[in-house]
């Protein structure tokens, strides 16, 4: 076992595969000599060398469009989005053609591109640096979307994304990328199940990502007024591991659902609507969703405002347990 950060997970990850397979080659932007914005691809241009760890022009559908060349030819290319907000020139290429290669052919076309993106806020930055796009792609047939939410994950969960013969969209979170812990470099998990993290009996909360601590930090505090959370972190986004949510909801009768990006249209939705069609004789109460406003991403000054956080978790699972009126805010305790 090794302490790493987060980031540094992720950099473990992508040297092991890069070590294991001479197809395996990298893209994007500043990710050579300067290491990457966030310095997670630090290192592995000097081992490897350009060939094999390519900077790229500022240019994502470029990128991405070269990924898809390299994947016809056998490679197994991974491209760094360098922010979430960046994605959106690209966005053609992977949903009309990254996406649906494999299926136009019939499988003759293996697509085996992953897709790094940093996402989420949390550090101040300024705009389209802070942005949950994950929606989008999980609402795409043939892409994968998966993301980690410690370094045991991020470690395991890029080398499985790489030597997955589907596209994935890998998620990192990057107000998390400095969070440091414990990972067995030789663990191997299925990537698309999602983690129970902590056992309780009288709420779930699911989240994914970013807000896996927080929902973490909201179980612990629960716990002081007796209330037992049980905290699911759901790892791939796409597909759903719905069947481990389920059975913790038939367990609980209680669901909230946190994630960053607004709540229209988002992951919480689909969530809350498969539960309910799974679970609707067990639920005591209706699924909660506490996610980012319906608005664009705020200014780093009032970006405290619009992230979800442990107190506006804390009140949906009053209002699940029918402690506080949701309209009124009235407390019944």
């Amino acid at each position: 076992m090794t302490e790493l950060t987060l980031a540094k997970a992720v950099n473990s990850g992508l040297r092991r595969a890069l070590a294991d397979d001479d197809r395996v080659v990298l893209l994007g932007e500043d990710i050579g000599q300067l290491g990457g914005v966030f310095r997670v691809t630090d290192g592995l241009q000097r081992e490897f060398g350009t060939d094999r760890v390519m900077d790229m022009p500022l240019a994502e559908s470029g990128i991405i469009g070269m990924a898809i060349g390299l994947a016809y030819r056998g490679f197994r290319p991974v491209c760094e989005i360098q922010f979430d907000g960046f994605i959106y020139p690209a966005f053609d290429q992977i949903v009309a053609q990254v996406a649906k290669l494999h299926y136009r052919t019939r499988g003759a076309v293996r697509m085996p591109i992953t897709i790094r993106v940093p996402f989420g806020g949390g550090i101040g930055a300024v705009e389209h640096h802070s942005e949950s796009p994950e929606a989008y792609f999980a609402h795409t047939a043939g892409l994968r979307v998966v993301t980690c939410s410690t370094p045991q994950d991020a470690h395991t969960m890029i080398r499985q994304a790489i030597a997955c013969d589907d596209p994935v969209l890998f998620f990192e979170p990057k107000r998390r990328y400095w969070t440091k812990g414990e990972v067995d470099e030789d663990a191997d998990f299925p990537f698309d199940r999602a983690r129970v993290v902590l056992e309780g009996t009288d709420v779930t909360i699911v989240a994914y990502g970013p807000l896996v601590a927080t929902a973490i930090d909201a179980a612990i505090a629960a716990s002081d007024d007796g209330i037992s959370i049980e905290v699911i972190d759901l790892r791939s986004l796409s597909p759903l591991d719905l069947d481990t949510v389920e059975a913790s909801v038939r367990k609980t009768g209680r669901l909230v659902i946190t994630h960053e990006a607004a709540q229209f249209g988002g992951l919480g939705a689909e969530i809350a609507a498969s539960i309910t069609d799974r679970c609707f004789l067990h639920l005591e109460a209706a699924p909660a969703r506490v996610t980012g406003f319906d608005t664009p991403y705020p200014s780093a000054r009032a970006e405290e405002h619009f992230l979800p956080d442990l107190d506006r978790i804390l009140d949906a699972v009053d209002r699940v347990l029918g402690r506080q009126n949701a309209l009124t805010g009235w407390s019944a305790s």
